[in-house]
């Protein structure tokens, strides 16, 4: 295994097929010309990126749920209720852990199990195992689009299945799949592994089917600060469309502060495109989804239903494309139906109420601005210097020597030494850069945020802010300022 930033040939493509159909017999269903006669068919308003677009366009901010059961009729069931009970405007597919790992055998058994029961004892839809023709009676089965969410670090032949099935999105990348979710699986393996999910998806675009993808903005999900993720949805933006992908949702988790997170959103889009054009992929179009709140939920239902709204706020004010929903059962396990329609509503609320306003362009959300594109292109800049100019060698090396270092992730692939903790005013800061490669004037101005509120609230800087602020907003704060 050669990895190089580089479009890989029909031959070496077809040759890793002919092994990745083999995993599972359901591969042995996929016909690529077939697919793509399918796909044609495809009412538009039924295709994600048709979708995207038109929001895009509009101003609009679509509203999404996550979701995913294990028994087809009862997943359908699920998606018309969000549909109609909560009026979501895009639906997921959420697959199971088992499929993830792609563990099978055991996904099939946990099928069979769940019929037994007449519920679902998976977490999520085993999408390989039912197959292209189930995979498509979901599709057909409701009236707006359906993305595939997951997880998998080798997402290959779940991506032959899905697409083939009549999905028109696809979620995921081989850093944003890997480190914030495994511990020993290789960097260079998962990178390799998700050209050939983009390869596959810009062979669909060269016969006239655009599938979105959408790298994995959140990451861990907890405190991380927007320069990091921005780095790895570029990266992962940049990846793909060298494999021929042209249409891209990056992504970014709500940290909290308003500022903070609506200068994210924006710079997000405008960053993505600077280095998708400097690199001359001037024909892909690129929209941005914030995901709510991800860290710890309040148990209170009526307190996370204002978690919720606030996501939904930040995602209007900011103008981002879409909106991943959370749901006010987020701290009690896999939420209900109901709870999952609610969480949208309320979303939708929101957005429709905000729709027609702008945050004003006010100095504090120029510096947010101007201070996440300079750490942002520090990171993306350093990364292409250590590859020599070849991004994916370049991914790396800068893992291995912490240019890029994601917070709280249990890769051994990754550094760990970086700690993001909020500020006075709940913007999230680095207590410690490592070595991310910032300048010293930037390293200077994360050390004044925290020391201000070191000093505020009266005591010294130290990890201990990292903890209280991880805990903070399911005790109901933002900041995690000590009794």
């Amino acid at each position: 295994m050669e990895l190089k930033n580089k479009k890989l040939e029909d031959e070496l493509f077809n040759s890793i097929r002919q092994d990745v159909l083999l995993q599972w017999s359901t591969g042995n269903d996929v016909d690529f010309d077939e697919a793509v006669a399918y796909h044609k068919e495809i009412p538009k308003h039924k295709v994600f990126s048709d979708k995207l677009i038109e929001a895009k366009e509009q101003g609009n901010t679509l509203i999404q749920p996550r979701a995913g059961v294990a028994l087809v009729d009862k997943h359908i069931e699920l998606l018309n209720y969000l549909v109609n009970e909560g009026e979501a405007d895009l639906l997921p597919t959420t697959i199971d852990s088992y499929t993830r790992h792609n563990r099978y055998h055991e996904a099939e058994e946990g099928i069979n199990e769940s019929r037994k029961a007449g519920r679902s004892l998976l977490n999520g839809f085993p999408a390989v195992n039912h197959g292209i023709s189930l995979c498509r009676k979901v599709n057909e089965s409701v009236n707006v689009p359906v993305q595939v969410r997951h997880g998998t670090p080798d997402a290959r032949l779940l991506t032959e299945v899905t697409i083939a099935g009549g999905f028109t999105s696809y979620e995921g990348g081989g850093i944003s799949y890997n480190i914030p979710y495994s511990k020993n699986i290789p960097l260079d393996k998962t990178i390799y592994d998700w050209q050939y999910v983009d390869r596959l998806i810009g062979k669909y675009e060269e016969a006239g089917i655009t599938i979105n993808r959408e790298p994995f903005g959140p990451l861990t999900g907890t405190l991380v600060p927007p320069c990091i993720s921005h780095s790895v949805a570029i990266i992962e933006s940049l990846l793909a469309a060298e494999q021929g992908v042209k249409n891209i949702t990056v992504g970014y988790g709500q940290c909290g502060n308003l500022i903070q997170d609506i200068a994210a959103i924006r710079t997000l889009e405008s960053l993505t495109e600077e280095y998708l054009h400097k690199f001359g992929y001037e024909d892909v179009v690129v929209t941005t989804v914030l995901h709510q709140w991800m860290g710890g939920f309040p148990q209170d239902e009526s307190k996370a239903f204002g978690v919720i709204s606030w996501g939904a706020a930040t995602a209007a004010l900011a103008g981002a494309t879409k909106v991943i929903v959370k749901t006010p059962h987020e701290a009690m396990g896999v939420p209900t139906k109901e709870a999952n329609a609610s969480g949208i509503k309320a979303t939708k609320q929101l957005v429709t109420m905000l729709r027609d306003q702008q945050m004003v362009s006010i100095s504090d959300l120029k510096l947010e601005k101007d201070m996440i594109m300079a750490e942002t292109r520090c990171i993306v800049d350093k990364t292409l210097e250590l590859g020599d100019g070849d991004l994916a060698e370049g991914t790396i090396r800068a893992f291995q020597a912490g240019v890029i270092d994601i917070p709280f992730a249990p890769s051994r692939q990754n550094a760990g030494k970086v700690f993001p903790a909020r500020d006075n005013t709940g913007a999230v800061r680095f207590l410690e850069c490592a070595h991310l490669p910032f300048t010293q004037d930037i390293k200077s101005y994360h050390h004044d945020k925290m020391k201000e509120r070191a000093d505020y609230e009266k005591r010294d800087m130290s990890f201990q802010m990292v903890i209280d602020d991880i805990y903070a907003i399911g005790k109901g704060k933002l900041v995690g300022r000590p009794r």
